[in-house]
């Protein structure tokens, strides 16, 4: 970091100003809510205050400089560990965590959990039996949805369609956060491209909020959940969160929500500027739209015969959280622990096809996580070509994805992609299991919050909090598994390499 005409040449510190006045309008918003159903309001303005006052310091005492990849991923993982940790503010000041026999080390780690968690939009929560969600104000609550909306499409992304100084090197900066193998532009300027992905988030935030409306949701719970269902993120204003309402027509408005906010944004605006379906033409959307149907067949069939639930029942309860996990969004049906929407409580077949389904997440360039759908059917198609190579080794046999080819530099990047995603599985559930959680839970919330999708199996179920299944050290590793996750794994942690490498080349220089 330089100074350079009074002003400090910091891309990360830029970034991550402008980020902060983002986040900043929606503590305002939770404030001005907070005054009309709420005690915490004081709280609330300090903390958008605070906030505010940080993020306009770092955006005008600071400027953009050279951007080179290392400072791509730099600017993009510090931007998203500056956002999570400052917006957990909120529930710092309004004590939100505070309760008794708890040290203050335990609330600092729930309130950053509740942050991280909202920001990357993955709806893992600490809120349970031992601190309700219906017992907070409805500003903190309002709060908590944003944290979801704004973390869906990407801070970053939101920062590039507002600051023209970035706009030559916007596309390194969306492909470092954007959920996928890059970003596709759908105009010839990044910035453009960028307002238009707004624009279409936006759009599409607000028909379901109008949908949950007609569905039977106040305005207030319409627009709160509106925001959590088109990130995929899953954080609701009830304890019981859709199954509160335990109705089809909300169920339906939900799911037909998280399928639309898990496809690809692209192929959304392509399908608005031509007025044609295009996404029957794409590879990824037909794979997609065949996993969710063939595991919600499948799970259909396990529950009405194994099950004990008629049909009817058992499809209902198949649908929903086959999408709400196919998609990473994270809500539940269930309206109590034991019921028929409680996934925990299944027999180990559904619960099975549910892990899978916590793995894939959903379609690349969308606000959904996972591994994503066209990772894995490239890497079929690449294991596919391996074996055929072996019978003729001299065949010049190309990865295939729909009627086109890929690249071998692509495929490379999605093959290492998954043997770093496979390391940090077995490593995260290693680390996780030694710090007293039981392998069922471990490995199934290590993978739902490497891949950002909420709730998980065993004893952090739809009807469960992570502080029921998880310790407070295990809770702060899911934390920073949700951030990598959050990130497609490599800006997080070359970003984690870089200091390594810099003490590394200092203590070179010195030697030599």
């Amino acid at each position: 970091m330089t100074v350079l005409h009074s002003r400090w040449v910091t891309t990360t510190g830029h970034v991550a100003g402008i980020a902060l006045l983002f986040v900043a309008a929606g503590m305002s918003l939770g404030a001005v809510i907070e005054l009309f159903d709420g005690t915490e309001a004081p709280a609330m303005l300090v903390a958008a205050a605070v906030t505010a006052v940080a993020g306009a310091g770092l955006r005008y005492a600071t400027r953009p400089g050279t951007i080179d990849r290392a400072t791509v991923f730099t600017a993009v993982a510090g931007t998203w560990l500056v956002v999570s940790a400052v917006g957990s503010l909120p529930y710092l000041l309004a004590g939100t965590f505070s309760r008794s026999g708890v040290g203050p080390l335990i609330v600092l780690a729930d309130a950053l959990f509740e942050s991280v968690s909202g920001y990357t939009a993955t709806g893992s929560t600490v809120f349970g039996s031992h601190n309700l969600i219906t017992d907070q104000g409805a500003g903190i609550l309002m709060y908590r949805q944003f944290t979801q909306w704004i973390g869906g499409m990407g801070i970053v992304l939101l920062v590039v369609t507002v600051l023209p100084s970035l706009r030559a090197s916007g596309l390194g900066l969306i492909s470092a956060e954007a959920p996928g193998t890059g970003g596709d532009r759908l105009a010839p300027r990044m910035a453009d491209t960028a307002r238009h992905f707004w624009y279409l988030y936006a759009g599409l935030t607000a028909l379901i909020a109008v949908a949950l409306l007609a569905a039977g949701m106040t305005p207030y719970d319409a627009v709160a959940h509106a925001f959590t269902t088109a990130s995929t993120g899953g954080f609701s204003t009830h304890d019981a969160s859709i199954g509160y309402w335990d109705s089809v027509a909300v169920e339906m408005v939900v799911m037909i929500g998280l399928v639309l906010g898990a496809l690809s944004f692209t192929l959304h605006g392509r399908a608005l500027a031509t007025r044609r379906l295009v996404h029957r033409k794409d590879a990824e959307f037909r794979g997609y739209i065949g996993v969710l149907t063939c595991a919600t067949l499948l799970v259909t069939l396990m529950l009405a015969t194994g099950g004990g639930m008629g049909p009817a029942r058992a499809l209902r309860m198949a649908a929903f959280n086959v999408i709400t996990l196919g998609t990473s969004g994270g809500f539940g049906n269930a309206t109590g622990p034991g019921s028929d929407g409680d996934f925990a409580a299944w027999a180990a077949g559904p619960q099975f096809l549910l892990l899978l389904l916590l793995v894939s997440g959903g379609c690349t360039g969308s606000t959904s996580g996972g591994v994503k759908i066209m990772r894995l059917i490239v890497g079929v198609s690449h294991a596919r070509r391996t074996l055929r190579g072996i019978r003729r080794p001299r065949a010049v046999l190309p990865v295939r994805h729909g009627s086109g080819t890929i690249s071998d530099s692509i495929v490379e990047r999605i093959a290492g992609f998954m043997v770093v995603y496979g390391m940090l599985v077995v490593t995260g559930t290693v680390v996780v299991t030694a710090l007293g959680t039981d392998l069922v839970t471990a490995i199934s919330g290590v993978i739902g919050c490497l891949g950002n999708m909420g709730p998980v199996l065993n004893r952090a179920g739809p009807t469960a909090s992570f502080v029921d299944g998880f310790s407070t050290p295990a809770r702060t590793v899911l934390a920073v598994l949700m951030l990598v996750g959050r990130l497609e794994l490599f800006p997080m942690l070359l970003m984690a390499v870089a200091p390594y490498r810099s003490v590394r080349r200092s203590l070179r220089h010195r030697s030599g």
